[in-house]
């Protein structure tokens, strides 16, 4: 059980205080809930900008790094799907620079033109380094756009494209900045060598004058069931072909979730996995497959990927691969395997024990979807979880005819213009 204690300032902020007197550092985290969830097309990768643009400087702050690291400490951040999350490591003496950082980026970050075009440029190459100059980059925004129809999770944390990031008016990243950037749809965890008393002082005197918000946050459309098979075909210079399979499951508080979650532990975890045995020691097709769910807060994905030896296609791949699933489906868990993937699930909590902002993260993610206790619940959940029940799930999500299959090909880019084309004549004929 994490220790926490907690209180909420009148301006709707939630803290949160995690005492360690055992360490001489301290950790703020700071959650905002918005992420790409929040995003509308034409508009998509604004969650994941806005992370760059708080680190351009505030009204008082022009250089946040620099000013983080006179104190000792260092920062960083990340955005989701659900979530935007940023964190100061430092000694815990130095706590307040990091309540007096956080507190000015909150209600006075600088959007000046200059700092909003700079950060620009940097998302537009991060966007082209890391998606469309890699080798299966931008996979998965095939696969979401097409496992996905209406929600927002059917384009990825940077944008769908980089017409979005480039057309982003100063009006729209101040409205997306005062929709979302306030303390009441805030979480703050601080974390180490901190008294309660001390964290109640601090965050009164930093964040206690920082209005709320009055504009409303919307909720994303719901995505309609899935009723048929979808498949598209990517051709790209890469090595070989890869197959991605995508099946829509349940959400981060949904009843099932964690039995899903089990089933890709069972499928596609470690070297003794199903798919390792069976697929990639066993045959000469696949160089190596995984499973694993996004885990998202709303319905979301199950994912099978892997990567085909040279001279195989994805096609033959994916038999295989359906063979293996209903083979599955069909089968029990042994209490060994069973054992193994539960084991599994104690190391990653020891683990995550460890570092004191592992312990300030989760205790923000989670107080997020309602309360830190979570975590607890949902891990002695897990553990009496039976075999039984993970192959009933994998029979209510592995439906073959419900799947969004992506075929990532070896072949020329000009060869997905002429598939369109045809696909396009089709749909202009029927």
């Amino acid at each position: 059980m994490m220790d926490y204690q907690k209180f909420v300032l009148d301006n709707g902020l939630q803290v949160y205080v995690h005492e360690d007197p055992n360490t001489e550092m301290a950790v703020l985290n700071l959650l905002y809930k918005v992420g790409s969830r929040n995003e509308v097309p034409g508009k998509t990768g604004l969650a994941h900008y806005f992370e760059h643009l708080m680190f351009g400087g505030s009204e008082h702050v022009p250089s946040f790094d620099t000013a983080i690291e006179r104190v000792g400490g260092e920062c960083n951040a990340f955005t989701s799907t659900d979530i935007t999350n940023y964190y100061i490591s430092l000694p815990a003496i130095n706590i307040e620079t990091a309540f007096w950082l956080e507190s000015d980026r909150m209600f006075a970050l600088s959007l000046q033109e200059r700092v909003i075009e700079t950060q620009r440029n940097v998302v537009i190459e991060e966007y082209k380094q890391r998606y469309l100059n890699q080798p299966y980059g931008d996979a998965m925004h095939h696969l979401r756009a097409l496992a996905f129809r209406q929600h927002p999770y059917r384009w990825p944390t940077i944008g769908f494209e980089i017409a979005d990031i480039e057309n982003f008016t100063e009006q729209d990243v101040r409205n997306f900045y005062q929709t979302h950037y306030r303390p009441d749809n805030a979480i703050l965890v601080v974390a180490g060598d901190v008294s309660l008393s001390q964290v109640e002082k601090l965050s009164q005197k930093w964040f206690g004058d920082i209005p709320s918000g009055k504009l409303p946050i919307l909720e994303p459309a719901l995505e309609p069931a899935q009723t048929s098979i979808r498949h598209k075909t990517v051709y790209a210079d890469v090595p070989t072909d890869s197959l991605y399979k995508a099946y829509h499951m349940a959400g981060r508080l949904d009843p099932g979730y964690l039995e899903a979650d089990l089933v890709t532990d069972v499928l596609g975890f470690g070297r003794s996995s199903v798919l390792e045995q069976r697929l990639v020691k066993n045959t000469d097709v696949f160089a190596n497959c995984r499973a694993y769910v996004l885990g998202n807060v709303d319905p979301s994905l199950l994912i099978i990927s892997g990567r085909m030896e040279k001279g195989y296609t994805a096609e033959q791949a994916e038999e295989l691969l359906d063979k293996e699933l209903e083979t599955f489906k069909a089968s029990s868990i042994s209490p060994k395997v069973l054992q193994k993937v539960k084991n599994q699930s104690e190391a990653m909590r020891s683990y995550e024990a460890v570092q004191l902002l592992n312990r300030a993260m989760r205790i923000a993610y989670y107080a997020h979807l309602g309360t830190p206790d979570l975590y607890e619940t949902e891990y002695r959940r897990k553990l009496k979880i039976k075999g039984t029940d993970i192959i009933a799930c994998a029979n209510d999500i592995l439906v073959p005819e419900k799947a969004s299959v992506l075929y990532y090909k070896k072949g020329s880019a000009s060869e997905n213009e002429e598939e369109l084309t045809i696909k396009e004549i089709k749909k202009g004929v029927a």
